[in-house]
């Protein structure tokens, strides 16, 4: 989501950006930090400068995971490469550009074992995204069954043999969308890197790109274009978690169910309990660090504790005080 060739780049200081995304998501990329309360303290500096700027437009920053009344139609170059071919590759693709907005957090790892680990670990407390075109969609999390529809690779991962070459390998037999060459893009779609197209790209033969050869910025754009809930870079890039509330910002990592939320039957319980187990975890660990982080965790330990998601809560006042109207969910969540 860094990048130019992924966004509208509209400020990079050092090593923060500040980006446009396809369906009007307004997004930080923020620095790499050593503590969560640096971490924090960047996320509410940049909210509060943009909600000051913003304010004077009357413009207003919804956080929620999907879009819950309106439907985008931005136009770019890459915005419209990506329309015309995202209804191909699924039907919910263009819900997933242009509908869904998440808040991220990128961990390292150290080696493919821990990379595996931590993959396997992104299910999500923050389901947050109840409504689609002014009613209920009948998930807790859209977001989540949006971008796993599309993108199911992901349950790759417990098959047992799924290590880095498996998701290279998947990466290369994905279609591409586009090229960047001369601050165009270029539509390059239902080409691929698997051997044949690469050999052909490789001798300069490319349809799309004649006389043009791969460049290593090819590749990474490529990559910005695979959307699971989790992206394999040098670091993993968590994405399963829905766009919510401020208050819930500095609690991530997270985990995530699109229907049912953490009711959803788990072994001989309910994935509450996982939840309430990794979030102890989460807590025995911070406090190990010795910075006095474990606080962040408070904003989700009411929901793993109850089971009840955010999304639930919205639902409750939608079919309560709210009348069955989406509207006051734009006061409800607004920045």
């Amino acid at each position: 989501m860094k990048g130019p060739h992924n966004s509208i780049p509209f400020v990079d200081q050092g090593k923060q950006s500040i980006s446009l995304e396809p369906g009007g998501q307004f997004e930080l990329s923020g620095a790499p930090l050593e503590t969560l309360h640096q971490t924090c303290a960047e996320v509410n500096s940049h909210l509060y400068q943009v909600k000051a700027v913003a304010e004077e437009m009357g413009i207003g920053f919804l956080g929620i995971g999907f879009q819950p009344k309106l439907v985008s139609n931005p136009s770019c170059q890459r915005c419209d490469i990506l329309r015309n071919c995202m209804p191909k590759v699924c039907f919910l693709g263009l819900d997933m550009m242009l509908q869904t907005c998440i808040f991220q957090v990128n961990l390292d790892f150290s080696s493919e074992d821990v990379m595996i680990r931590k993959f396997r670990a992104a299910m999500a407390l923050f389901a947050n995204s109840p409504f689609t075109e002014g009613r209920p969609n009948g998930f807790l999390s859209m977001r989540s069954f949006a971008n796993t529809y599309l993108y199911y690779s992901v349950f790759w991962l417990f098959s047992g043999w799924y290590r880095f070459v498996q998701y290279v390998d998947h990466a290369l037999d994905v279609p591409m969308y586009f090229a960047y060459r001369n601050k165009k893009y270029i539509d390059c779609t239902g080409m691929t890197f698997s051997f044949f197209i690469l050999q052909q790209f490789l001798a300069g033969k490319l349809p799309c790109l004649p006389g043009e050869l791969p460049t290593y910025n090819d590749w990474e754009n490529h990559m910005t274009t695979l959307f699971p809930e989790v992206r394999l870079k040098r670091y993993l890039e968590m994405r399963g978690a829905d766009g919510g509330p401020w208050r819930r910002l500095c609690a991530l990592p997270a985990f995530w169910v699109p229907v049912t939320g953490l009711k959803t039957p788990f072994r001989d319980g309910l994935l509450k309990h996982v939840a309430e187990d990794v979030l102890k975890l989460a807590k025995d660990g911070l406090e190990c660090r010795g910075y006095k982080e474990a606080g962040f965790l408070n904003a989700v330990a009411e929901v793993a504790r109850t089971g009840v998601t955010h999304a639930e809560n919205l639902l409750e006042m939608y079919n309560g005080e709210w009348g069955q109207s989406v509207d006051p969910v734009f006061q409800e969540l607004l920045y």
